[in-house]
């Protein structure tokens, strides 16, 4: 079970899902390899032998990424479980790469803050009280 961040193009404008208009069409992001190397410039231990599917480690975390198969990329999603330094890696991730993500955990837009960080919390402490005995893989 993961905590999910969807990245994508999102309107300049819009700070709540429902400020994106009905006919905004995400433009994409750039080349699957760009989106890689950049990931890797803020995460240099990034695995990536599969571009399609990365991941990234930590201590007691990790983030997958899903970028998909495509060169073009109009969109990619961060898979995350464990502690709260794979939350701050997010943040890394979006602020290198000015992009910004959906959070659907906490209703609307990924945004790095306490609030944000609470939902992630909230979110592990469900999914240790759903998996039982509160050990979950970090990959």
């Amino acid at each position: 079970m993961s905590y999910d961040i969807f990245v994508q193009d999102l309107p300049p404008g819009a700070t709540k899902i429902e400020d994106i208009p009905a006919t905004f069409k995400p433009a994409p992001l750039g080349r699957r390899s760009e989106i890689i190397r950049q990931i890797e410039k803020v995460v240099p231990t990034a695995e990536f032998s599969n571009p399609a599917w990365g991941c990234i480690r930590g201590d007691d975390w990790s983030i997958e990424v899903n970028i998909g198969t495509s060169d073009e990329c109009f969109g990619f999603a961060l898979h995350v479980r464990g502690g709260d330094e794979a939350f701050g890696v997010v943040a890394a991730i979006l602020q290198a790469m000015n992009l910004r993500a959906l959070d659907p955990q906490a209703g609307g837009f990924f945004v790095a803050n306490a609030a944000a960080l609470e939902s992630f919390r909230k979110w592990r402490a469900y999914r240790d009280q759903v998996a039982g005995d509160g050990q979950q893989p970090t990959d």
